[in-house]
């Protein structure tokens, strides 16, 4: 990628040659339509299979799991979300499947616009804010082809065209391998958990290992990130922190709504918040908390109401079990837990970094 930078003044990109398209000249729009009830094709996509601001799709859906008409996609096409386009979805595809018809199948016209580099022309701030800017409708604001196909863009010259999409493609490829790196970290950990729910044929309950107190429900709530975990912290009138207040670290569990049984590690000091459960080791055991935070911050872990209000008592929680390590495993155990979360941490980070260098360079170009 850097060989590719070297060949390329992003900073004095020379426009003066560039010309301006309609977007109807940019692209076909494919509109060839599929009964999803008849088709032999295996792969659905529907919006909420398309993360924002990726071109890649990594979910499918079934054609068996809709209804209604759908659009039929290519190997090569792209497509992107006309119903709420500020989610900024739009995604490159490589099989022949359908997808929903709140999208747009796209296909680049390649005396125009390089196939290669037109995904990442949809992902540009011109393109994208332009999208929004042209939405019609209230709750669920959708783009009209007819308001669509006129629009113009300015567009470099078919020769440099080729070296932009070669630089932003092996900027993607750094993205997605920097992904591939951290899954097989969290394999990894994943492994390590399983390895300790076997190891120990005993099991003792929650109570047993930690006090158990329910979240304060008058207090103001300020949340910080320490080391990559969500801390929690709060206070009542005049400051005065309020009703189990803790200085050591112990998990967070929501235990009502919708992120019921989603755990928080809390760190430094801080204090029960609303709709919670808090979990302190009964001895001080910060590898304790570490296996736990890992085996119980699943939502299918905890026995819960269920319904529309889903719902975690504490009678519940204290009977939920865990398995019981001796000190040395304890310790192998939360060693192996960490350096997995610490891989993932700097992953994350320097995946956020990549993704940050990609937008910029594809808002310099368009």
């Amino acid at each position: 990628m850097t060989t590719v930078l070297q060949k390329i003044n992003l900073n004095n990109l020379d426009k003066s040659s560039w010309e301006s398209f309609r977007f109807e000249d940019i692209t076909t729009r494919v509109v060839e339509g599929v009964d999803p009830n008849t088709t032999t094709l295996e792969k659905y996509v529907g919006l909420e299979h398309i993360d924002a601001e990726n071109i890649h799709i990594k979910r499918f859906g079934s054609p068996d799991d809709v209804s209604g008409g759908k659009l039929k996609c290519y190997p090569g096409d792209v497509i992107f979300g006309k119903r709420r386009a500020y989610q900024r979805k739009s995604a490159i595809v490589d099989f022949e499947g359908i997808c929903s018809a709140h999208a747009f199948v796209f296909r680049a016209n390649p005396e125009v616009i390089d196939p290669k580099l037109f995904p990442f022309f949809l992902h540009s701030d011109q393109f994208m804010h332009r999208a929004v800017d042209i939405s019609v409708g209230g709750l669920s604001p959708t783009i009209n082809w007819g308001d669509l196909k006129g629009q113009e863009f300015l567009l470099p010259p078919k020769a440099e065209q080729a070296r932009l999409a070669e630089l932003l493609w092996a900027m993607d490829e750094v993205i997605e391998k920097e992904k591939i790196t951290i899954r097989l970290s969290e394999i990894l950990k994943k492994s390590v958990i399983n390895k300790i729910k076997k190891s120990t044929p005993k099991i003792c309950e929650i109570k047993d290992l930690f006090d158990l107190k329910w979240g304060n429900t008058n207090i103001t709530k300020k949340s910080y990130v320490n080391e990559g975990y969500t801390a929690f912290s709060a206070s009542g009138p005049d400051g005065f922190l309020l009703d189990f207040e803790f200085d050591k670290v112990g998990i967070v569990l929501s235990a009502i709504g919708a992120e019921c049984g989603k755990c928080f590690k809390a760190t430094g000091k801080w204090t029960a918040i609303k709709n919670t459960i808090t979990l302190v080791p009964l001895e001080e055991n910060e590898d304790l908390v570490t296996i736990a935070f890992e085996i119980i911050n699943d939502k299918t872990y905890w026995p819960s109401s269920g319904g529309a209000q889903p719902f975690i008592s504490q009678t519940a929680a204290r009977k939920s079990k865990l398995p019981k390590l001796d000190k040395a495993n304890m310790s192998q155990f939360a060693l192996e837990i960490n350096k997995s979360n610490k891989s993932i941490s700097d992953l994350t980070i320097k995946i956020l970094a990549s993704q940050s260098l990609q937008k910029s360079l594809i808002n310099q170009i368009f």
